[in-house]
């Protein structure tokens, strides 16, 4: 999948930039249209195909005012240094409705940023329009006509961020003025280590926020900008500084790059920076303003940008780690549970009953589990007992997704049939499950014999993988301090 993700972003990406090239535009507005299809391939990520491109349409919707206001307060400094803070916090709250709103609000800022990377200004407005809507449409029909791979697999499971509460109660609302904060922070700082690439503090900033829910995510995602971003001007000094008045060089080390951000994107966020700051750098060689200072600033301002997000988070409205984590892992023990008795249901009879959907669910819920524990299993952490129980809880639920996997299986065999035992060992796992989430799953009657021991040993595949499903529940009241009511993170 990723394979195939960061070719095709090198197949759109290269092939709008190429349109733009032919349709007689200058390097500028190239680089314009080929930033534009690249946050479109990037960023669009819609549970379905349709949505995807719905998204897409909108882009230029959010993307052409924003490019307007920042060549129109080009030379009002402290008016475009405000629209741009206004743009960082409405592209932070827009991740309240879901996917759709994230990429608008990365579009928003982006565009916003690539403003200032190309000094743009009102005269350059209606060419960079006509290469961002080129290379929009380019991007659509390699990504929407000639290789939607999409249209092969099944819907990804759409798992939603925690957005309960109102007001500041609201986590989306909080990472707004956390993040506007941190900008402004970065944005006077960085125009301190420069009047002219002051943009880099906000951007790193800016980004450290993407896809982050508590303060411990926040943090390491800042370390991990940072380390990327020195790793890529190390290579850039080896790579971008002797090859950038190399055009064909120049642009096989762009894509070479597109497609390394792509590719790494979602296993590592430094191998992403590296790819991010070494595009950068042949940027900025195609330009002809590359040199070895401009590559050393690009590290204090990117320094600058961190320091202020972790400020921020630390600072303003913190969101702990532990309770985001908390409401992550007991999404995915009701899940399991949703998965069991929907097996159970498809064993029993109920033609509707389908756990597969659930299964996908609760990988994706599990994956968001294990991005909102980093920073407790995180090498570097140095507490040491608040790491054994993350590892605990993680091994637990992977172990109960493993079982109900093989639960799941069972109940798709056509031949499988019901087992009266199936209804007692299900009330266990729900038992269990109330047990670690201090609610009831529902009122319905328990049968005389949900006490009962799971004789698996005669019971099959089916009640063996019921039985390790409640073991596995029942132990992670441990490293869950459930017997307290101790939150995990405490």
């Amino acid at each position: 999948m990723r394979l195939r993700f960061a070719t095709r972003a090198v197949v759109g990406v290269g092939l709008a930039v190429a349109l733009c090239g032919a349709a007689g535009h200058s390097l500028v507005a190239a680089i314009t249209g080929g930033l534009a299809a690249l946050l479109a391939l990037f960023t669009v990520a819609d549970p379905t195909v349709r949505g995807q491109a719905v998204t897409t349409l909108l882009l230029p919707v959010v993307g052409l005012p924003v490019l307007a206001l920042a060549a129109l307060l080009h030379d009002v400094p402290l008016a475009r240094d405000l629209a741009f803070l206004a743009v960082v916090g409405a592209g932070v709250y827009a991740r309240r409705w879901g996917p759709r709103g994230h990429a608008l609000g990365v579009f928003a800022f982006m565009t916003f940023f690539a403003a200032q990377f190309l000094h743009t200004v009102p005269r350059q407005l209606p060419e960079l329009y006509a290469a961002m809507l080129l290379s929009l449409a380019t991007s659509s029909v390699v990504r929407f006509g000639a290789w939607c791979y999409e249209r092969r697999l099944p819907a990804p499971a759409a798992v939603v961020a925690p957005t309960g509460g109102s007001g500041l109660a609201r986590i989306t609302t909080r990472q707004a003025v956390q993040a506007t904060m941190g900008a402004a922070f970065a944005l006077a700082m960085g125009q301190v280590l420069s009047d002219q690439r002051w943009y880099w503090a906000v951007g790193a900033a800016w980004w450290v926020f993407v896809n982050t829910t508590s303060r411990g995510e926040t943090l390491i995602r800042g370390f991990r900008r940072f380390l990327g971003t020195v790793l890529g001007v190390v290579l850039g000094f080896a790579i971008a500084v002797p090859l950038h008045d190399e055009p064909v060089a120049a642009a096989v080390i762009v894509a070479v790059c597109v497609f390394g951000i792509f590719y790494t994107a979602a296993v590592s966020y430094t191998w992403m920076m590296l790819a991010v700051t070494v595009m950068a750098s042949m940027l900025y060689g195609l330009l002809g303003v590359l040199d070895p200072a401009l590559l050393a600033l690009r590290v204090g301002e990117t320094a600058v940008g961190a320091l202020g997000a972790v400020l921020a988070v630390l600072l303003v409205l913190p969101v702990t780690t532990h309770s985001v984590t908390d409401e992550w892992v007991e999404r995915a023990v009701r899940c399991v549970h949703a998965c069991t008795a929907e097996s159970a249901a498809r064993l029993a009879g109920d033609a509707a009953a389908d756990p597969a959907p659930l299964v996908a669910d609760l990988e994706a819920i599990l994956g968001r589990v294990r991005l909102s524990l980093v920073p407790l299993v995180h090498p570097l952490s140095p507490l040491r007992a608040r790491k054994r129980r993350a590892r605990q809880v993680l091994a637990l639920l992977d172990d109960s997704a493993r079982e109900v996997r093989g639960l799941a299986s069972v109940a798709a065999d056509p031949d499988a049939s019901h087992d009266a035992r199936l209804v007692a060992a299900c009330w266990r796992v729900e038992a269990a499950v109330e047990a670690l989430t201090d609610a009831p799953m529902d009122g319905r009657r328990r049968p005389a014999d949900a006490g009962t021991a799971v004789q698996t040993a005669e019971g099959g595949p089916v009640l063996a993988h019921l039985h390790a499903v409640e073991q596995a529940l029942l132990a992670l009241a441990i490293p869950l301090g459930r017997s307290d009511r101790t939150p995990m993170g405490a």
